[in-house]
Order: structure tokens, then sequence, then C-alpha cells
């Protein structure tokens, strides 16, 4: 058994109860399931051994951890490694959102949830996916990029420079910073920065990033608030405050019984919230809850515009495909030699038909353009594939 700091045993067992505590602690005799999910622009017809996550029609289960690093089209952002209950975000947008919109996630990085949205927008909407930690915003860049969803821009901004900037959205999505605690079996890290002081630093701030999004947010819009811990400040108070401040109205969310996830566990708070607790539902910790601004949208979305990729000097012709040791030593950055047709200039490196990157073929050999801080680092390659995607050739 994992040791778990007493405290939040016990602030725990006064928010689940005794029986949902025992099975929340039943699982960490168990290890956190993997999953994935489908980039349906890219791999839509991919066939995926695995069973899929109930609420989410893109998302598997895996048997075991593959070695992810060394998947092509782990790169090439045929899929996503996202925990299952995070993808249930796919299915608050399917159910609420039928026509265009601008979104923003507010706090996106690594980049699971702004991929997961981007992938069920309606055609026509856009999305900004915003961190406000640079280097974390770094890597919520490279992800982004390797979806491939041009319609959806990153940027490095705290919540307040929204607000000051006068943006406004139809969808904005907080997955704000937490304490944690729905990802101690997945990341047993996580418990030695848990406290209760923590806690308390936690949901003030999140009241902080609620109000300045609240001010980017259209009469009419939804604010989707997310984290991934258990207790009640950070969760069912932070929404009874939603509530109580502004002129706002919960939403409830259709969902199958038979996906067990557990609703309000704040006394008196009868509200539509869903919370996934390891043990329980097939997935790691996650609370949600959907709030809608009451009134009518203003703006026109005629007049809104669709963002344009700025591409200079992109690659263009034929994509070079290459074998699977191959295509290992290019994302190691090494260096190509391209078949003697290939024409000068810069050229599209892909695997099995899906892109991983540029190259600049210069005759005796192809320069590798692909990003430094994006390369696998490791000298020991697996010389077979890892196959977790099955793609016709």
């Amino acid at each position: 058994m994992t040791n778990l700091p007493e405290d939040f045993i016990r602030e725990t067992r006064l928010v689940m109860g005794e029986e949902r505590l025992n099975r929340f602690l039943g699982a960490f005799d168990d290890e956190a399931p993997v999953s994935i999910r489908i980039n349906p622009r890219k791999a839509a017809s991919a066939r995926v051994s695995g069973e899929r996550v109930a609420w989410c029609e893109e998302g598997y289960y895996l048997e075991g951890r593959p070695q992810f690093t060394f998947d092509p089209l782990f790169h090439a952002g045929c899929y996503y490694v996202q925990e299952a209950a995070s993808m249930f975000v796919t299915h608050v947008l399917r159910q609420f959102v039928k026509d265009p919109v601008a979104m923003l996630d507010l706090c996106a990085a690594p980049g699971g949830k702004s991929t997961a949205a981007i992938s069920v927008l309606p055609a026509g909407s856009t999305l900004v996916s915003n961190e406000p930690i640079a280097n974390r915003a770094q890597i919520l860049l490279e992800n982004i990029t390797k979806w491939g969803y041009p319609e959806c821009s990153v940027t490095n901004a705290y919540p307040r420079d929204f607000r000051k900037a006068k943006a406004s959205f139809d969808v904005i999505l907080c997955d704000v910073p937490c304490s944690g605690e729905g990802m101690f079996r997945k990341d047993p890290a996580t418990i030695s920065e848990w406290s209760l002081q923590n806690v308390e630093k936690c949901w003030r701030l999140q009241r902080d990033i609620v109000a300045d999004a609240w001010e980017c947010l259209n009469p009419g819009g939804l604010l989707i608030y997310s984290t991934c811990t258990f207790n009640i400040k950070e969760n069912e108070e932070n929404i009874r405050w939603i509530l109580k401040t502004y002129d706002a109205e919960l939403m409830e969310v259709p969902t199958q019984t038979e996906w067990h996830i557990t609703g309000s566990l704040l006394e008196g708070f009868p509200m539509p919230v869903y919370r996934f607790i390891p043990g329980i539902t097939r997935g790691e910790g996650l609370f949600m809850a959907v709030v809608r601004k009451k009134g009518t949208s203003s703006h026109d979305k005629r007049k809104q515009l669709p963002l344009k990729p700025l591409m200079i000097d992109f690659p263009t012709g034929e994509p070079i495909s290459l074998s699977y040791p191959e295509a290992l030593r290019y994302l190691r950055g090494e260096a190509l030699v391209l078949p003697p047709d290939t024409p000068r200039g810069i050229v599209t490196i892909a695997y099995k038909g899906f892109a991983l990157g540029p190259a600049k073929n210069i005759g005796n050999r192809a320069n590798n353009l692909y990003p430094k801080p994006w390369r696998i680092k490791t000298t020991h390659l697996p010389s077979e594939p890892v196959g977790i995607l099955k793609i016709e050739d």
C-alpha cells in the first residue's frame, strides 16, 4: 500500500465516505490504466488492440505501457497518450457545442485537453491553447504542432492578460492548477508535494483564475471547470462560489450509469458535477463541472476570421517515406541519405505516409531540420516497430 499523508486520508474519508475511500485505496494495488486517443484527422482508420474508453469514441485502453518514444506515429501526432478520465472533455463538448465557437484553454500544458477539444469542435471553430509557464508552453507548442490542426494557436500568457486585452470566447476551459490528489497513483512524486496548506493555496488561486476567465466569457458561453483532485474546497465549494458570485447556471451532462461517475459529494449541494475516482471509475482522479454564463452572445460570429498558419519555406512535393530504423534516426536528429531522385531543398520526411518533419536535401545528404528540443535522446533504438496502431500501408 502506498504511504499517503494522514491528513489526506482523514480529509478524503470525510469527503468520500468509508466505502468509496476503501475502493480508492484498493486501486493503489493495481497499475494505473494506460490509454491513448486517436487523432481523427490523421488516423481515423487506424486499428487499436484495446478496449474503447466509454465516454470518448477516439479513446482506447492499452494492455500495457509500450515505449511511446520509439513509435514514429506518436511523434507524427497520430495519437496522444492521455489519461482516460481527462478525455471526458470530448463528451462534454459534443453535448453542448453544435456551432462554430471561439474557445480558450486557459491552463493547457501539456496539451491533452486542447488536442481533445480541437478534434471534436465543429468545423469553423478556433482554439487558443494557453500556458502561463514558459517552459511548459514549449511542451504545449510541440504537442499542438504535432497534432496538426492549424485552427489551434498557442499562447504564453497569464489569465489576467486575456482579461486586460478584453479577449472574448464562447467556451473557456479552466483546467486549473490543483493539489493533484487524483494523480497520486499515476505519479507518486505528487504525494510528497501535498499538504493542507497547499490545498488552501490552490483553491484561492483557482478563484482568481476563474474571475479572470469569467470576464472573457461571452454571454451564453460555457466555462468548463476541472481539477485532478478530490477535496471539496477545490471542487464543489468553488462551483458553489461561482454560482453565488456570477450570473451563472450549472449544466447537466448526460452520462451512463455503467461509466461509474460519482456526483457531488458536498452535503446539501446535489448539483450536476462529475467525479472520476480510481477504483470506481476506470481512470485517474478528475473533477469536472460545466457552468453557463446567462444571457445571449452579442458578438457576430460571421465576423470571426479563421486563423491561418504562417508557413515559411514550407516543403512541397511528395513526402519522403522512411523505414522504421530510418525514421528513428531522423527523430534522433541524424543526417539522412535520401533517394537520388529527391528534389533539392526543403522536403517532408514521413513514416507510413504521416509527416514527421522537414529536412533540407543538398544532394549528397539531407540536413536534419527536426527541432532539437523534440529529438529522441537515447542511442539505444529498437529494431522492430512498437506497433501500437495498425496502419494499412
